[in-house]
């Protein structure tokens, strides 16, 4: 497993830093991704798309990319767009436990 951690806002002007590590991540490894969202305050429309992006890359890969600590301003939006459905979120380390 990689974990690839996210920190600040995840929107228009950050995507242009976060894509090429998350693709850079994707290259690099092997079994699941995990990207790590506990540092994001906030997320737009562009940082939605470079996860999917991110995602469907992944999945090219035979990779499994997956959300952790997401926040939950960030998990409103995602229950809102239904991008949960596409982006799967690891369960808390509470749940499993």
């Amino acid at each position: 497993m990689q974990v690839v951690f996210v920190e600040g806002r995840l929107d228009n002007a950050t995507v242009v830093d976060v894509r090429p590590r998350l693709h850079a991540a994707v290259g690099a490894g092997s079994g699941d991704l995990v990207v790590d969202l506990s540092g994001v305050e906030t997320i737009d429309v562009n940082g939605l798309g470079v996860l999917v992006g991110a995602h469907r890359k992944a999945a090219r890969s035979g990779r499994r990319l997956m959300l952790r600590a997401v926040p939950p301003g960030v998990t409103q939006v995602l229950i809102t767009t239904r991008l949960y459905r596409t982006l799967p979120i690891e369960p808390a380390a509470a749940a499993v436990a």
